[in-house]
């Protein structure tokens, strides 16, 4: 029995608990929170073993084999080196962590331990994720891919979250270097990520204050944010982060040599755009058939999993956590590879140090401007 436990007891840990429980062969042996009032909440409505209100205590009472940390980002990396330190392995929530040296370490510390880490990134193990994969592996896309584009909506005016941001100048997500992208946009980089080598990787980006937030008086949160990704003359992609922006997309296009795919987070849709094209007239009436019957197939198989129950908002966690015990267990690869998380955090690094010597470029700009 692989037992389990959870530091940081808001919101989320409620999904990670939800799906813990629907995994075999493990238990929640404690949690964790510095607010007792939230360990104790979490405790009392799971079947959950004990609570504490210090990590350190946690690990020495409870000894669990894994633990998972929902903390704020900013407490990752110190509550991840005390769990690998006292022989647990650590799946962290995204981000991983703040700064991309604090991820090598805890990857080094994790391997010469011979323990194992992995990121939260569930939406890359969605069921339409994973057929998405399955088809790039099998070779769909005709060779190595040649272009991404991955797109990442949030929508402000979500009032759990959002409007505490926008009206608490102490708010937690203000004190990141990246600020409220830091807290999202992982998920929409680590699309890329799974399908970059990392040699000769370059970063562009640009980010701005929406016109909606400038007209609330908010100028220090960065809401629309374009990037470019380059290896060399391989292969690039596109990574775009809007609040503004209609329809609000999740969405990853994957471009090889032959075909290409769309991946509809949103909807749970997978569409393969193959490379060939039909003669004359044929080309404008022909697509739309096989447009239409790949997305009837996907609403098919959408409802197969809903009635097998096996079709719910947190599925792609549930395979993620699973996926990562079945590694701790059986010796299984990681769900999500070194290469990759490491991949993610720095290419966040690389944003974030952008968008900071922008701002200062713009300010002195402005101040030159004014003489």
């Amino acid at each position: 029995m692989l037992k389990v436990a959870i530091i940081g007891c808001g919101k989320i840990a409620d999904g990670h608990v939800s799906q813990i429980l629907r995994i075999k062969g493990c238990e929640i042996v404690a949690v964790c929170d510095r607010e007792v009032l939230m360990a104790k909440q979490l405790y009392e409505r799971f079947p959950i073993k004990a609570y504490f209100t210090d990590v350190m205590d946690l690990l020495d009472a409870a000894r669990p084999d894994v633990v998972h940390i929902t903390t704020s980002p900013e407490t990752h990396f110190d509550i991840a080196r005390n769990c690998l330190g006292h022989g647990c392995h650590v799946y962290i929530e995204k981000p991983f962590t703040v700064f991309a040296e604090q991820a090598k370490q805890l990857v080094s510390l994790a391997e010469s331990k011979g323990l194992k880490l992995t990121v939260g990134h569930n939406y890359q193990f969605s069921h339409v994720a994973r057929r998405m994969r399955k088809l790039v592996q099998s070779g769909y896309l005709g060779g190595s891919p040649v272009h991404m584009e991955s797109y990442y909506s949030y929508n402000l005016s979500d009032p759990s979250y959002a409007k505490a941001l926008l009206g608490d100048k102490q708010h937690w997500v203000r004190k990141l270097p990246g600020k409220l992208l830091q807290n999202i946009i992982s998920h929409g980089v680590a699309r890329i990520a799974e399908f970059l080598t990392g040699d000769g990787l370059q970063v562009i980006a640009y980010g701005f204050t929406s016109p909606l937030l400038k007209r609330i008086d908010e100028n220090e949160i960065v809401d629309e944010l374009r990037v470019i990704l380059s290896e060399g003359e391989r292969l690039t992609a596109y990574f775009t982060f809007s609040s503004q922006m209609r329809p609000s997309l999740h969405e990853f296009r994957i471009y090889g040599p032959a075909n290409g795919l769309l991946l509809d987070q949103e909807h749970e849709i997978l569409i393969k755009l193959p490379g060939d094209r039909f003669k004359s007239y044929a080309d404008k009436f022909i697509p739309a058939g096989i447009f239409a019957k790949q997305y009837l197939g996907n609403a098919a198989t959408n409802l197969k999993l809903f009635l097998k129950r096996d079709f719910h908002m947190d599925a792609g966690m549930k395979c993620l956590i699973e996926s990562f015990y079945n590694s701790i267990r059986d010796g299984a690869p990681l769900p999500i590879s070194y290469r990759e998380i490491l991949l993610t955090a720095g290419i966040m690094d690389s944003i974030f140090e952008q968008l900071a010597n922008n701002t200062r470029q713009v300010q002195f700009a402005s101040q030159s401007e004014a003489r």
